[in-house]
């Protein structure tokens, strides 16, 4: 009888504690979101010191410092069209202190490449889509030709002689050229960089011919006649470059392509603290100084919820599955 007891008495008093040992798990989850963040918040950038992306980067985790309290770390990784940096945050723990500066070049990475340790879709979260950019098609001033037209003709008296720089296949600068090489019926050879900065330099020095990135790597070369703008990518003339044509207004209807850059975090990461990023990302998107700095370099700021940039990301993969169909699983 007593036995018997003694095991209802234990029974009870574990039932009585399991409230308060879920509580106390809990509570370091809960403790470290509400004090988030305590340190220094590293902002993986998968490009090169000076690209498109390097800029974007570097605006955001100046202002995300501003809101945090914390310094924010703009950390370089190159290599693999922004896949070496992206897999280096998929494997970081999810507590809020890496974040990725996600971009348009991921979702075509998706298609290119095969045999990933990460799966961009499933393995991050999106926080939210900073800004939008079209890309420009330039040449070296070297190159006789001063509008889309004359680069197609001299494209086709001159197959295969005429070279493009990207950062690497299925980066934007890769996707967007590709793009007219297909809409022209031209042959001009791929010359791959390793980073934006590198395939700028290339442009600039004459290495490479053609050259179609994003607009704010670009700018500061256009501005200085260092290269010659051809069109802008985007469906409707930008208000920072108003006489450029669009490539659909120079005889290819329907042309719209662009670059874009977001916030994003591992997948698992606390609730709690995704809110945290994304309220302080929001914050520094309305930040003056952020604001001009972007809008002159051409950026269109987003800032949308992370469910749109969700969408969005899901959406892009589907359209650059039909434009990369002939480049499924052909990287490593």
């Amino acid at each position: 009888m007593n036995s018997r007891m003694n095991l209802r008495l234990v029974q009870e008093i574990v039932q009585a504690a399991i409230p308060t040992i879920l509580f106390a798990l809990l509570m370091p989850s809960t403790a470290g979101a509400q004090n988030f963040p305590n340190k220094a918040v590293r902002l993986i950038v998968p490009s090169s010191p000076g690209s498109g992306f390097d800029v974007i980067g570097r605006i955001t985790a100046a202002g995300l410092a501003e809101e945090f309290g914390q310094q924010v770390v703009v950390d370089n990784r190159t290599g693999a069209n922004g896949n070496i940096g992206a897999e280096i945050a998929a494997k970081m723990p999810a507590d809020g202190y890496t974040l990725l500066l996600g971009a348009a070049s991921h979702t075509a990475n998706t298609i290119i490449y095969k045999n990933q340790s990460f799966d961009f879709v499933r393995d991050f979260a999106p926080v939210t889509l900073l800004a939008s950019s079209p890309s420009v098609v330039t040449v070296h001033p070297s190159l006789p030709v001063k509008t889309i037209a004359e680069l197609v003709k001299l494209a086709k008296a001159r197959p295969g002689q005429l070279n493009y720089g990207s950062t690497g296949t299925g980066s934007t600068s890769y996707i967007g050229a590709e793009m007219l090489k297909d809409r022209a019926g031209i042959n001009i050879v791929h010359v791959p960089y390793r980073g934006g900065g590198e395939a700028a330099t290339a442009a600039v020095s004459g290495e490479i011919t053609v050259y179609a990135p994003p607009l704010a790597p670009a700018l500061p070369h256009i501005q200085s006649g260092k290269l010659r703008l051809l069109a802008v990518t985007s469906a409707k003339r930008i208000a920072l470059l108003p006489d450029a044509p669009t490539v659909a207004e120079s005889g290819y209807p329907g042309f719209d392509f662009g670059s874009w850059n977001g916030i994003m975090v591992p997948a698992k990461t606390p609730k709690e603290i995704n809110a945290r990023i994304y309220n302080a990302t929001i914050a520094t998107l309305k930040n003056p100084t952020a604001v001009k700095r972007m809008s002159e370099l051409g950026y269109v700021i987003v800032g949308n919820t992370p469910e749109q940039f969700a969408a969005h990301i899901r959406s892009e993969i589907e359209s650059l599955g039909r434009i990369l169909a002939n480049l499924r699983g052909t990287a490593e």
